[in-house]
């Protein structure tokens, strides 16, 4: 696939909290540690990578972008796949450069929507009868 695939590899710092690298196909290629491959519930914490892409990395998984798109600091990515396609990368700074990894911008698949209250007067809930003074 080459310079325009989203790679994601172990991280060879072995100690690290942080055991995968993520490769964005953006501006020369941007390698990010990260706790997970991919956000599936909730946003993941990344990291800046600043030794670059290793020579040797043992690639997990190579896959196809559909596009990628900086807006300010945020990282729009769409891989060319049916599932788990959509995420942000929305940069943050803090005392030093972190990254959030954020779920599918549209909600997380498999996650069950909000339930919403019923229309209407709000019946009061079953009574925990009299309080007991002490």
């Amino acid at each position: 696939m080459g310079d325009d695939a989203f790679l994601i590899a172990r991280n060879p710092e072995e100690d690290s909290k942080l055991p995968f690298l993520l490769r964005l196909p953006i501006g020369g290629g941007l390698v990010l540690k990260a706790r997970d491959t991919w956000p599936r519930a909730s946003r993941i914490y990344c990291h800046p990578f600043d030794e670059g892409w290793p020579a040797h990395a043992e690639i997990l998984e190579e896959t196809r972008v559909s596009s990628i798109r900086r807006r300010g600091p945020v990282i729009d990515l769409v891989l060319d796949r049916v599932r788990l396609a959509r995420s942000q990368f929305v940069f943050t700074e803090v005392i030093r450069p972190t990254c959030h990894f954020l779920a599918d911008p549209e909600g997380c698949p498999g996650r069950q929507p909000r339930r919403e209250d019923p229309p209407g007067p709000r019946a009061p809930r079953r009574s925990q009868g009299p309080r007991r003074q002490p």
